[in-house]
């Protein structure tokens, strides 16, 4: 067993065996879903898997670098980093590249970058920064305020350029805030709000306001601790007012494809033609993607010889839809591989963080963990069919270099963090 005492510079091999794993088998099923014909050159870089090879091999390379600098520049300068990254976000509105109808890209020759993939790791660093300052209590509103703050600058950036998927991400920041003693209070509002949300759409306005009064009323004359009517009645109010404008944000201000992916994970179109139209263009992925993964049985069809994947009846596959590759030539026992591993993988970053003597080291693990899940949790849902479609790689596995560099910066500057932890701060 190594002494706590000599584990300067010795960095938990646990988690970098695990991040290698996913990025190893990542590449395998990027390697099934892109490849066409049975010779294959693994270093036809105009292949994705081609690519991506490049992209692991530069990995390392990043790896070494990211290990290699001080601990601590990573805390004194990460306002730098957070500034430097909101003003590539801020630059794609100028220079940036459409694909998909998102304005989310560089383009360098035949090179792209994505920003967004590394602005959270730069707004984790700087929430650990901010919270970790001695003049910071998270139990004041003005210190509450500058905080989602911090969150918010980004996540409406990337909401700017059409990347819903994105944007979401940045509400896992507020599992790291409650750690850190932000009041329960804001999760059951959240939670509220997005109950509330949800059935505005499914039920009408009226409906939701009419349940909402309903329980308020039941609250106020049966509840052990009664609120006043004034709570009530603001309570009520504001019920009202969310169950409203949620009506109308997505009516008008949501973009038609948005509205047509949440009306059919809910269920709102009514008319049998339309909604055999939706289906046929918004759920075809979802559907060759169901398709996929039940065909793959317990124990898979094989590794390349999934139909489905050979086929190309799943567009996009080795990126967002790289699960049902998985669970079509690796069936049930390959999708609970690479479950375990994630699962293996946040729980082990959570135990270390909360090893940290440093709040920054601490308050950044727990950033990494939960922007991890937020990903993991999000993408197979879709890939299931449990959430709407948004366009969200999983995390070290999808194909993309700038996710995958940017999911390795995340990781080993925690890595790097936790390797010092012994030291004085």
């Amino acid at each position: 067993m190594v002494r706590e005492s000599n584990r300067y510079f010795k960095f938990d091999w646990a988690t970098i065996v695990l991040f290698l794993l996913l990025v190893g088998f990542g590449w395998l099923n990027i390697l099934s879903a892109s490849h066409s014909g049975t010779n294959i050159n693994y270093f036809d870089f105009t292949q994705p898997f081609g690519k991506q090879l490049a992209f692991i091999c530069l990995t390392l390379i990043l790896i070494v670098l990211l290990l290699a600098i001080d601990a601590k520049f990573y805390e004194r300068f990460a306002s730098i980093f957070y500034i430097i990254s909101m003003l590539s976000l801020i630059g794609l509105f100028l220079f940036g590249k459409n694909v998909n109808g998102a304005t989310s890209w560089y383009a360098i020759g035949s090179f792209t970058l994505q920003p967004s993939e590394f602005a959270k790791a730069a707004t984790a660093l700087a929430i650990a920064k901010y919270i970790s300052d001695l003049n910071t209590d998270i139990n004041t509103l003005k210190d509450q305020f500058r905080t989602f703050l911090i969150i918010l600058i980004p996540a409406i950036l990337v909401l700017l350029q059409n990347d819903t998927g994105s944007t979401v991400v940045y509400g896992a920041f507020f599992f790291v805030l409650y750690r850190e003693g932000l009041p329960k209070a804001y999760l059951i509002i959240g939670g509220l709000i997005v109950l509330l949300s949800i059935l505005a759409l499914k039920f009408g306005a009226i409906v939701t306001t009419v349940i909402a009064t309903l329980v308020v009323l039941f609250l106020f004359f049966f509840s052990k601790r009664k609120a006043s009517k004034f709570q009530s009645v603001f309570a009520i109010i504001i019920s009202a007012s969310l169950s409203f404008g949620i009506q109308f944000f997505y009516k008008s201000i949501l973009k038609p494809h948005q509205q047509d992916r949440i009306s059919l994970w809910l269920g709102l179109e009514k008319d049998p033609e339309k909604l055999e139209a939706m289906k046929r263009t918004f759920a075809y992925n979802l559907n060759e993607s169901e398709k996929a993964i039940s065909s793959g049985g317990f124990t898979g069809k094989g590794f390349m010889e999934g139909t489905r994947t050979t086929g190309k009846f799943v567009p996009e596959q080795h990126t967002d839809y790289i699960f049902s590759t998985v669970g079509e030539e690796w069936g049930f026992m390959g999708t609970t591989f690479v479950v375990v591993l994630y699962v293996l993988l946040i729980l082990r970053i959570l135990h270390l963080a909360e090893l940290q003597k440093s709040q920054f080291s601490r308050i950044y693990g727990y950033g990494v963990a939960s922007i991890i899940f937020i990903h993991f949790m999000v993408n197979i849902g879709m890939v299931m069919g449990l959430i709407p479609t948004i366009g969200i790689p999983l995390p070290m596995f999808s194909y993309g270099g700038s996710g995958l560099w940017a999911f390795t910066i995340l990781l080993f500057i925690f890595i790097k963090l936790d390797s010092n932890r012994i030291n004085e701060w």
